[in-house]
């Protein structure tokens, strides 16, 4: 398994005030069957079913661009809320007034500075297509672990590492079928020429 951190381009993060002055950001960490072009040649859709139904009831960490130092919410800590819907992955993160770090983040979404998402997994299982316009993956089933708010989509060294072995996966594969209808072709034309 590996981890990797995808972008989720329409988040649509909003920062809000309920009575009482509590703080809140939600929107969407992920997207279903939202194609993202991971890099040149490399897409990537998460499936529905990568996510279980029960996703609310697991320890998921809620960060600042992946940084561990910033979290604004843990779900087994009641500070993050998780549901699942038809569209994807949606997020409530209760911000903690005593955090200025916390504050400076609401302030930033609420500005529209941030409002993209992004989360972290290991990869259980996939299913990797080959089209003419590159690799797809489609992410079938997945270990959650974290969500973020992001400012960038900036891709951390371990995920890039990751995402380079699946292409080098991905380029295995083409010439394993490249190889198998040569030997084809070879024996085809072994078989003509010993008549």
């Amino acid at each position: 398994m590996e981890k990797r951190t995808s972008l989720t381009k329409t988040a649509d993060f909003r920062a809000a005030t309920e009575e009482g002055g509590k703080k809140y950001l939600s929107g969407y960490f992920i997207r279903f069957n939202e194609e993202t072009e991971l890099y040149r040649g490399q897409f990537e859709t998460v499936a529905p079913e990568a996510i279980p139904d029960d996703i609310a009831d697991h320890d998921i960490r809620a960060l600042f661009d992946h940084d561990t130092g910033k979290v604004l919410g843990r779900t087994s800590a009641g500070t993050m809320t998780l549901r699942k819907d038809d569209k994807g992955l949606f997020g409530t993160v209760e911000i903690n007034d005593d955090d200025p770090e916390a504050l400076s983040i609401y302030a930033k979404v609420k500005r529209g500075d941030v409002s993209q998402a992004s989360f972290g997994f290991f990869i259980k299982d996939q299913d990797i297509e080959k089209r003419d316009d590159g690799w797809h993956n489609t992410l079938t089933d997945v270990d959650l672990f974290e969500v973020s708010v992001v400012a960038f989509p900036a891709y951390e060294t371990t995920e890039i590492g990751a995402r380079s072995r699946d292409n080098q996966h991905a380029e295995q594969e083409a010439f394993n079928e490249r190889k198998i209808k040569l030997v084809k072709e070879l024996k085809d034309k072994w078989k003509i020429q010993s008549f």
